[in-house]
């Protein structure tokens, strides 16, 4: 399908740059695989109830369309269900805001069962509220049966209805999925696996960290929302401690709070992370606003403020920055203990993250010799799991363990025999 792309620029905005905005829309409309035949900036001095903009802009952006044969119009921003519904009869197109594309790139990328779920919930619940256009019978009416008789119901009451019991059962389905997760992390507790979490802007190159710190293969591209279903793979530490790494769904500037909502249960494995990691592409114009953008988010979602103050900041992509701005970068990095560079394509800087995320997890590594009796089988069976046995040496009485561990790690070896 044929779209135009048109970012309002309102009075008094927040700042960001109106054309990195509409390159950013272009991206969005570009990965549901559409034919982008135009992308203007609209100035917004004075919104307008009904319509967004003036009569003028109205013909003017129509005669666009049809001179495009544009089938679909984007507007980079948030429309209410009237204007929405007025846009497409006076541009004779359908219209999509940037709630219901990002959506429709979410229906779109969902793979697994309770990504499905999820973005069909955001869909309800956003859809629920625009009834007055979706829907070209609304009005009808239903004639009614038994005593009372009457007009009955209107068709968009019935249509509320629908979407209530839909919605209703959505979430049934989605408790289940949010008891097992709370059943996984659970499970992961016992084990004693600290959880690092890659939280960060769409296309930032979480999913590239991914695989570089892994070695699995998870899907990425240069693209906004490459990768939505969330991921956790084991990586082992420098100093030989094991943890899990879990890479969650891109963030985005005003992200529609349908999707927050409904992905709560997905970006809950954040919440319960041992450490943050926070993957900023430091070649983009626009990083220090996307930044912004996850730190919000972050706030909406409930992460504690101890929790964003003990977050790792992930520089990434320096390699794609001019010589002079790349060395600037780094010289700024290494005076901030939570910043690291790296470039997750070519590997630049990681093992020094991995350094950090150790550090992080447990502090400094400790050499220390212990002595356990024979009949102290579970605690010495917890170091081998937890590989943190460098040599072993059976005695008469026992076994001497050199052991190289972190204060984390001491503090939950002696907690072992009283659980």
């Amino acid at each position: 399908m044929r779209a135009l792309v048109l970012h309002p620029v309102r009075h008094g905005s927040d700042g960001r740059d109106s054309a990195a905005a509409l390159a950013e829309a272009v991206a969005l409309t570009e990965a549901l695989d559409l034919d982008v035949v135009g992308a203007d900036l609209v100035p917004l001095p004075r919104v307008r109830a009904g319509t967004l903009v003036g009569t003028g802009k109205l013909e003017e952006i129509g005669a666009t369309v049809a001179e495009r044969e544009a089938g679909l119009v984007i507007v980079d921003g948030i429309l209410t269900p009237v204007q929405q519904r007025n846009l497409e009869k006076a541009w004779k197109a359908k219209v999509l805001d940037r709630t219901g594309l990002i959506l429709e790139i979410f229906g779109d990328r969902a793979r697994t069962r309770e990504g499905v779920l999820q973005v069909e919930l955001a869909h309800l619940s956003y859809q629920k509220s625009r009834l007055v256009r979706s829907w070209t019978h609304l009005e009808r009416q239903r004639g009614g049966v038994g005593f009372l008789g009457g007009p009955g119901e209107t068709q968009i009451e019935a249509d509320r209805r629908a979407l209530d019991e839909r919605i209703v059962r959505i979430k049934a389905q989605l408790a289940k999925v949010v008891r097992t997760r709370g059943q996984h992390r659970a499970a992961r507790r016992r084990l004693d696996y600290p959880v690092v979490a890659l939280v960060g802007y769409t296309n930032a190159g979480k999913s590239t960290l991914f695989n570089r710190l892994t070695g699995s293969e998870v899907l990425a591209k240069d693209m906004l929302f490459a990768t939505l279903d969330p991921t956790m793979r084991g990586i082992e530490l420098p100093d030989g401690r094991d943890a899990i790494l879990s890479d969650t769904v891109g963030f985005i500037s005003d992200l529609p709070h349908q999707l927050v909502a409904a992905f709560r249960a997905t970006l809950e494995e954040v919440l319960d992370a041992d450490l943050v990691l926070h993957v900023r592409d430091i070649a983009h114009e626009e990083s220090e606003a996307q930044a912004g953008s996850v730190r919000v988010t972050l706030e909406e979602l409930g992460l504690d403020e101890a929790a964003r103050e003990r977050m790792i900041e992930v520089w990434n992509k320096v390699d794609l920055l001019p010589p002079d701005r790349a060395e600037a970068t780094r010289q700024i990095a290494a005076r901030n203990p939570r910043v690291r560079v790296i470039s997750a394509r070519s590997g630049e800087g990681v093992h020094e993250l991995l350094e950090a995320i150790a550090e992080d997890l447990g502090g400094p590594a400790l050499e220390e010799v212990l002595r356990l009796g024979f009949d102290e089988g579970r605690r010495r069976a917890w170091l081998f799991d937890h590989k943190l046995v460098r040599a072993e040496q059976r005695t008469d009485e026992g076994f001497v363990v050199e052991v190289r561990w972190t204060e984390r790690d001491r503090a939950r070896y002696e907690a072992i025999n009283a659980n």
